[in-house]
């Protein structure tokens, strides 16, 4: 008698490590678009720290936002570069370029910024100078009222 697998042995186990790979490849697809709205919202976290520190160098949050609603200012002498590295990394997880999906708005007393999530598609993260921070419809920071409301 011989030893070893016939041949419709080996395709069954390859069938199976393929279903198996397939599955495992699914659930990864949602764990990296989670990954990319958790990046978001820590890089969120970052702008309201510089909002902040703007604030107390300036008494004013005007300089926290780009013009035109483009997203955070790259133009700060103090934190134009770390909000320009911000607003980068935000773009590249939402995969568009050109702020499309984040907004800012400033006033001197107060801001709200907020970027669309990517697994939570039709939400996005909002951060706003009363300490809200959450997941909330589409275009709830406004430049009327600076809040996530």
């Amino acid at each position: 008698m011989k030893k070893g697998f016939t041949l419709i042995e080996l395709l069954v186990v390859i069938a199976i490590i393929g279903i198996l790979a397939s599955i495992v490849m699914i659930s990864m697809s949602g764990a990296s678009n989670q990954a990319k709205d958790a990046r978001i919202q820590g890089n969120l976290s970052q702008v309201r720290s510089i909002a902040e520190l703007i604030h107390n160098d300036e008494s004013s949050y005007t300089d926290l936002c780009g013009s035109g609603n483009n997203g955070v200012t790259t133009t700060n002498a103090t934190y134009g570069t770390q909000l320009g590295v911000i607003q980068t990394d935000i773009e590249g997880q939402q995969g568009v370029t050109g702020a499309g999906d984040t907004s800012c708005y400033a006033s001197a007393t107060a801001y709200c910024a907020a970027a669309e999530l990517v697994a939570d598609s039709g939400n996005e993260y909002c951060i706003d100078s009363d300490g809200r921070a959450w997941a909330t419809t589409t275009g709830a920071c406004d430049g009327t009222n600076y809040d996530c409301l």
